[in-house]
């Protein structure tokens, strides 16, 4: 007895170490030229059915085929959010008009000063090719160069802050518009007289009959050159830029028609779901308590990361259509960061192009001053925040540092709590960030400037001496 009972142990354990090693059963057939190492038990497979193993949802389990899953949560989202907007178009009607966004980018008198802004960025980008050829020439010092393309950056940033905060008649997307064009250019700018410091200056370290560029000195300041740099989707500059072979019309017009689309997803969601909770707001957020602002905010969660969602894949749409347009080859504009189990990971990938600005322009130079990395790190990141609070605060006239604060905010999460949240549970962390971070600050501000826009044309057209003498119903649709 006590040797049949040794046998089927170690029956029990060798099957149970070859189910562990392969499933046999599933992709190695059995052959009857394979003659066994023992005799097995005519029963085995019945009497052990138990082996060492963990369950599938536990942490140490190497299961990943989590397909099914994501179908059920995509299925249970899509009808949770069917039932939202049911419900909101019972309460509040069909809102979408797209005739209404036209009202924040038609400007007064058809002076159009957002256009006049952008048109006047060419001579800031003709200066800088001016000061390269000049110094390219001899007619300018090294030094003199670098203090003038310093001043035209300066002046860059400063005109269209200028122009927005004392134009009146500029609309509020001109200014947003006018405002990231400049930044864009500026960050290019930067990188064109930089770059060619370097080039330059690795042409004097090398012989004379050897060109470090395939192109010969002076031959690629040109008005083509500069300008397929500044249309190109990116903000670091080289003298040769890889190109596809040629212009796929299809993926042109498939880029396009995602744009069209998403714009119109866009202006959806603004005006049948965020703006009615808009509209049920008499204060500011600065000045409400603390129930009313945790309830809007809860309000808004949903709404605001959807749009930012889209805001995304439009980006990525356009980079596309701008890349394809120019046969521009390097169409790395973002990584993989749905998957970042961190945050710093998340700001690594999330925007390739202004990383790779920052790590090459500011990140470099600051370690070659000597600058420790990780303090080179923390001022690059404060640069971005403060950044992303002008790009937002400028053409919406208000200050209230929410979008700086909020970063500040994940990076302490990022530095105290990135030991403790590993894995799934960091990516975990990470998307409760996008969801709780600055994309509901930015909605803040706009929540802002919408109780402040709709006081306004309520106080003007109940004065006495304002000249609009139109019906309440007529000013209260133009304020929406």
């Amino acid at each position: 007895m006590t040797v049949m009972r040794k046998r089927f142990s170690s029956v029990c354990s060798s099957s149970s170490a070859e189910e562990d090693s392969a499933s046999l059963y599933d992709s190695v057939p059995i052959s009857a030229s394979d003659p066994p190492s023992e005799q097995e038990h005519p029963y085995a497979s019945l009497l052990c059915c138990h082996r060492v193993q963990d369950s599938l949802l536990s942490s140490n389990s190497s299961f990943t085929r989590y397909r099914g899953i994501l179908n059920w949560i995509i299925i249970l989202l899509v009808l949770t959010h069917a039932h939202l907007f049911l419900e909101n178009f019972i309460q509040h009607g069909f809102l979408i008009d797209v005739k209404k966004v036209l009202e924040h980018l038609i400007e007064d008198n058809c002076n159009w000063p957002s256009v006049n802004l952008i048109l006047a960025a060419n001579m800031f980008a003709i200066t800088a090719l001016l000061l390269e050829r000049s110094q390219e020439k001899g007619m300018l010092s090294p030094t003199n160069t670098h203090r003038l393309h310093l001043t035209n950056l300066g002046l860059l940033l400063l005109f269209p802050a200028a122009v927005i905060v004392h134009e009146p008649t500029i609309s509020t997307g001109g200014a947003f518009f006018s405002l990231w064009f400049y930044t864009a250019l500026g960050m290019k700018l930067y990188s064109y007289q930089e770059t060619n410091r370097w080039y330059r200056q690795a042409d004097a370290e090398t012989d004379k009959n050897v060109s470090v560029a395939q192109k010969a000195p002076g031959q690629h300041l040109t008005l083509q050159d500069l300008y397929y740099f500044l249309l190109a989707p990116t903000l670091c500059y080289q003298r040769d830029f890889p190109c596809t072979p040629k212009v796929r019309i299809n993926k042109l017009l498939h880029r396009l028609l995602e744009m069209v689309i998403v714009i119109q997803i866009m202006v959806g969601i603004v005006q049948q779901w965020i703006e009615p909770i808009f509209q049920r707001s008499e204060n500011s957020f600065s000045s409400m308590d603390i129930t009313m602002r945790v309830e809007h905010l809860v309000g808004l969660v949903a709404p605001t990361h959807f749009l930012w969602l889209l805001v995304f894949f439009l980006s990525h749409s356009y980079l596309n259509f701008c890349a394809e347009l120019l046969r521009f080859g390097d169409r790395h504009f973002y990584g993989d960061w749905w998957n970042a189990t961190t945050l710093i990971t998340f700001w690594k990938h999330w925007n390739i192009p202004c990383q790779k600005w920052c790590h090459r322009h500011v990140y470099t130079r600051l370690v070659e001053k000597n600058v420790p990395p990780s303090r080179a790190e923390l001022l690059v990141f404060l640069m971005s925040a403060a950044l992303c609070e002008c790009m937002i605060a400028l053409p919406l006239h208000s200050c209230r540092l929410w979008i700086f604060l909020m970063m500040i905010f994940e990076l302490m999460v990022a530095v105290f709590l990135g030991n403790y949240f590993q894995g799934n549970y960091g990516n975990g962390l990470v998307w409760l960030c996008l969801l709780l971070g600055p994309p509901l600050a930015v909605t803040t501000y706009f929540h802002d400037h919408y109780i402040s826009f709709h006081r306004h044309h309520h106080q003007s057209s109940s004065s006495p001496l304002t000249s609009d003498h139109r019906l309440p119903g007529a000013v209260f649709l133009q304020a929406h």
